[in-house]
């Protein structure tokens, strides 16, 4: 009989953590990994490019948990146990130094995600943890919790039977292992995906990609989603943190919606008349110049070509010459740009979904699952999804350092 004292179901970020944890805490207890890849760690393998960003330089918990869509209200208290110093501290120790990008994402000094699944797999091995790959889980199996059996969950993979007393389950967004859940009674979120870039074709996008504007407001029409950022132009749409913020806020919406609506993009953050008012100045300041050749509002030159044209100019066109039409056809293409988008594109490798256990049915404090004892949650398996930037991770460790606690 395969007894284990704990297993753990996933070896990704969340399974690693919450194991090498667990094991250091308790030297005499047997740990288990079950991986139903040939190998663990694949997420944080793709993470950043490919550099793993660990997790994200904000050190006050009320600021951190605003970044996370699903999870916000559910994450203060344990952001107050375990949060990025205690991440930057945990790595430190086990000699992997982090450093801080100007946008606030963290990575391994040595810009590998290497160096992190190196560590994990050390820590591992150290702790003796037990790391069983091509293991896939086929039945969770709760024994009868009111009579004395010796072991609480039977776990059936392909290979064979394991038992075990207290189970952790760090299986990200698995819809497989989603249904096992369910049918220990969990009420499950339906995935939708969370970090996406928009399709959008429109002629004042084409042949720009490569553009960024760097401060903008974006907003979903008929709806109160919006967000503001960088946005880049792509060969298939629009992306950067405006465009990835709103995928992840209206992340169950725009699904409902077929991922078929409306943006409306306020390039310059003025109120309309305040634009107009500006381009009247403008007019008189720059008489006998070219609206093309002479780019305002920080605007990159290709997008402003792309706007100005758009409002009915061509390149001859002086600032003399406008017409109270045009003045007003420029203000609207730089304060109130509609474009239509058909269709998303997924983030990179960055597949991240919303979705999974219901937060009213985990305990906070110990990430127990608050209808069986014994059963814990870790990472993405809940129905907790962040904007992009390392956060997804801090979500991670921080449920598994609090499950290891508990346990």
């Amino acid at each position: 009989m395969n007894v284990k004292d704990i297993i753990i179901i996933g070896g990704g970020a969340a399974g690693f953590f919450a194991a090498i944890n667990i094991a250091e805490r308790h030297p005499n207890l047997k740990v288990a990994i079950l991986e139903r890849g040939k190998e663990g760690l694949q997420k944080v393998k793709v993470s950043g490019g490919g550099r793993c960003n660990v997790t994200h330089a904000e050190f006050v918990p009320s600021e951190l948990v605003l970044n996370y869509p699903r999870g916000e209200k559910e994450l203060l208290g344990p952001f107050h146990q375990f949060m990025t110093g205690d991440t930057i501290e945990w790595f430190e120790t086990r000699g992997v130094t982090l450093k801080i990008e100007d946008d606030g994402r963290m990575f391994p000094i040595t810009d590998s995600s290497q160096t992190i699944i190196d560590c994990f797999l050390n820590e591992a091995k150290k702790h003796k943890v037990e790391v069983l790959y091509n293991e896939s889980v086929k039945q969770i199996e709760l024994r009868d919790e009111t009579k004395d059996v010796d072991h609480h969950f039977k776990v059936e993979t392909q290979s064979g039977l394991f038992y075990c007393n207290k189970l952790v389950v760090a299986t990200g967004s698995n819809p497989k292992i989603w249904k096992l859940i369910e049918g220990l009674g969990h009420s499950i979120s339906p995935a939708v995906p969370s970090l996406f870039t928009f399709n959008i074709k429109d002629e004042r996008i084409k042949d720009i990609p490569g553009v960024v504007a760097q401060n903008v407001e974006v907003k979903v029409v008929g709806s109160d989603l919006f967000s503001e950022g960088p946005l880049l132009i792509t060969h298939v749409g629009m992306s950067a943190p405006a465009i990835l913020k709103l995928s992840a806020y209206g992340a169950i919406e725009l699904a409902k919606r077929n991922y078929k609506f409306e943006i409306e993009i306020n390039f310059i953050k003025q109120s309309f008349e305040d634009c107009l008012e500006n381009l009247k100045n403008l007019k008189q300041e720059f008489a006998k110049k070219t609206v093309f050749k002479s780019a305002q509002f920080d605007l990159p030159k290709r997008l402003w070509h792309k706007l100005v044209e758009a409002s009915g100019m061509d390149q001859e066109t002086r600032w003399a010459d406008l017409n109270k039409h045009q003045l007003e056809n420029l203000s609207t293409q730089l304060t109130q740009a509609v474009f239509q988008v058909d269709g998303k594109s997924t983030f990179k490798e960055e597949f991240v979904t919303a979705g999974g256990v219901d937060l009213k049915e985990v305990n906070f404090k110990t990430f127990e699952s608050k209808l069986h004892k014994n059963l814990y949650f870790a990472g993405e398996v809940i129905n907790v999804d962040a904007v992009t930037g390392g956060f997804n991770f801090q979500n991670a460790w921080t449920g598994a350092y609090l499950v290891s606690k508990a346990i």
